[in-house]
């Protein structure tokens, strides 16, 4: 293929963090992408406006394992307002970066974790998009 991934992107890869469910999940984000296959699914367990708890299922390729580890490692812990902010630049950043043709990835990691928060809020009885923003565009992938 031609491209290399930094040390941070393999390691997130064959050691994913935050894998698997969390029943009774307070905001799930289900986002994909036909083009090359990549589904992200996020599960969040919310309280007192702080992210205790994330995990995500993955099918894809390593990119997709590894922006979907690390995109749970920096929400987890951290309040809504800091998830609703984090962008897949910042995803790519903290993994040293990311081929061109890979960036896909990461934009789909941020909508997943967008898309949960969206799911949150309806279930509070809250209109998400004021608060989340564009997270019906992203649906449509």
């Amino acid at each position: 293929m031609g491209f290399t991934y930094s040390e941070k992107v393999m390691d997130h890869f064959a050691n994913p963090r935050n894998v698997g469910e969390i029943e009774n999940a307070d905001g799930i984000g289900e986002v994909g992408n036909s083009k090359c296959g990549d589904i992200m699914k996020i599960y969040l367990k919310i309280d007192d406006n702080t992210i205790t708890d994330v995990k995500f299922k993955t099918f894809g390729c390593g990119a997709a394992i590894a922006t979907s580890s690390m995109a749970t490692e920096l929400i987890k812990g951290k309040s809504i307002d800091n998830a609703l902010n984090l962008t897949n630049k910042a995803v790519m950043e903290a993994l040293d970066g990311l081929p061109p043709v890979k960036v896909h990835c990461s934009v789909l990691a941020e909508e997943a974790i967008k898309s949960a928060l969206s799911d949150y809020y309806k279930k509070q009885g809250v209109d998400p998009e004021p608060i989340v923003g564009k997270i019906e565009d992203s649906d449509k992938h």
